[in-house]
């Protein structure tokens, strides 16, 4: 019996060990790989090109109008952030060292909610009525990326710019509809966000984050709807996050 059971213990120590330096060896092979850097030459390329695929949480920045005092139909409205995603392509021009204009036409799809509680909601509804505005956004961003150092396979970049948006699914031309919120087609915004390069052998993964808002009003108000007379400005805003593929 105590034979058998040290013979147990030597064989799950042999496993233990066995399991111990294959980690060592994986370790020292992950060591290696990054000693080695990848696409050495990139720096001196003139410009680069590549594709994004992003997801984005987006919503509006609504300020009520002078009416919503007297209006008895509306108690408040409030803004609620739904989820979308974007595919696009990119393209980068080097300037001087650490510093590229980056250009990043992408077509993006948005969803946004304003959730309505109603005075005197109709018999058998809620109180609560969520109207979801979708949008199809044309976006072409022209961008400033200040990079930083490049340690081994690895970089950080900060970029920053403005944008041109236009809502393919804009309803401002439509008829006149109770339940409807009529948006502008075309608006001006501004970017700014954060990223990391991690550089592979054949291609540069780059995760990246960034607030993507706009400066004008997107809101075209018709004063003869009671979804729409309550509200004033909109601003639409919007958190990306973005993978890029660059080559």
């Amino acid at each position: 019996m105590q034979g058998t059971h040290i013979w147990h213990l030597q064989h799950l120590y042999r496993r233990q060990i066995t399991l111990l330096v294959l980690l060592l060896a994986s370790a020292a092979q992950n060591v290696q790989a990054q000693r080695e850097i990848n696409l050495p030459d990139h720096e001196n390329k003139p410009y680069y090109f590549g594709i994004t695929l992003s997801g984005n949480s987006a919503r509006f920045h609504a300020l009520h109008h002078p009416q919503f005092l007297s209006n008895d139909s509306v108690n408040f409205v409030n803004p609620v952030a739904r989820g979308g995603f974007g595919l696009g392509l990119l393209g980068t021009l080097r300037l001087v060292n650490h510093l590229e204009a980056r250009f990043n036409p992408h077509l993006i799809f948005a969803n946004r909610s304003l959730v309505y509680n109603l005075k005197y909601p109709q018999s058998g509804d809620k109180p609560e009525q969520e109207k979801l505005i979708e949008s199809i956004y044309w976006s072409m961003p022209v961008q400033l990326k200040f990079s930083s150092d490049r340690i081994g396979n690895f970089r950080v970049y900060l970029l920053g710019g403005g944008k041109y948006e236009y809502d393919l699914a804009s309803n401002s031309q439509r008829r006149r509809a109770e339940d409807l919120v009529k948006l502008v087609k075309g608006s001006f915004g501004y970017e700014a966000g954060l990223g990391f390069h991690f550089y592979f052998p054949s291609f540069i993964l780059s995760p990246e984050i960034k607030l993507s808002n706009t400066f004008r009003n997107v809101h075209s108000r018709d004063p003869n709807l009671i979804y729409s007379n309550v509200l004033d400005r909109m601003q639409a805003r919007m958190i990306v996050f973005s993978i890029h593929l660059e080559g």
